[in-house]
């Protein structure tokens, strides 16, 4: 499958389940904790600098975002979790969208990988860890990118990266890919996996 990235665009910000989009395409769903880079990790990947919003307030995005690439696929922006300072109610409808995501969208068939990102300053978290163990449980396949691996010192990026080597090859099996939105790296590693599984 070629794509043509310059023919992206969002079609849809779904806040409850019924707007998921329905066209038969195959998906790529994007899951991390609020903050963790995943609206610039997707404009890196697209060579886009602002397709996907950027909030400067961790937390506040409770929509799913489908962005079609080239009529032929969904990347889908999948809302930020474990922001402690979100109330109860956003939480609420956070966990239910996101639930239905996997449960009740009318395509989850084509559901093809959720990139699982990880911020190699802090590491994995107990909520990622949570969602690692999930997506394993129930078989969804899925990949662990480590974010902002740019603000890392030589000494910091080893240990980060032998510590989630050893957690993703446990839980999906694959080796973890270091990405950085400022200097680009992982990027093309990152396309590589995506089209493996496409």
């Amino acid at each position: 499958m070629k794509l043509n990235l310059s023919k992206t665009e969002l079609v849809m910000s779904a806040g409850f389940i019924s707007q998921f989009p329905r066209a038969p395409i195959p998906q790529i769903a994007f899951s991390g904790r609020s903050n963790v880079g995943k609206s610039s990790l997707i404009n890196s990947l697209l060579g886009r600098k602002s397709l996907a919003r950027v909030s400067g307030t961790p937390g506040k995005t409770i929509t799913i975002n489908f962005y079609s690439v080239d009529a032929k696929l969904f990347l889908v922006d999948l809302p930020g979790y474990g922001y402690a300072r979100r109330s109860n109610d956003s939480k609420r409808v956070w966990s239910s969208l996101t639930d239905g995501y996997f449960t009740k969208n009318p395509n989850r068939d084509l559901l093809r990988l959720v990139v699982q990102l990880v911020d190699a300053r802090i590491g994995p978290t107990e909520d990622d860890l949570m969602m690692i163990d999930w997506m394993r449980e129930s078989g969804v396949p899925f990949r662990i990118v480590a974010t902002k691996v740019d603000k890392l010192n030589k000494t910091e990026r080893a240990a980060v990266a032998e510590a989630l080597t050893e957690l993703s090859l446990r839980t999906s099996g694959h080796e973890p890919i270091l990405f950085s939105s400022v200097t680009k790296e992982g990027v093309q590693g990152l396309w590589n996996v995506l089209y493996d599984v496409l």
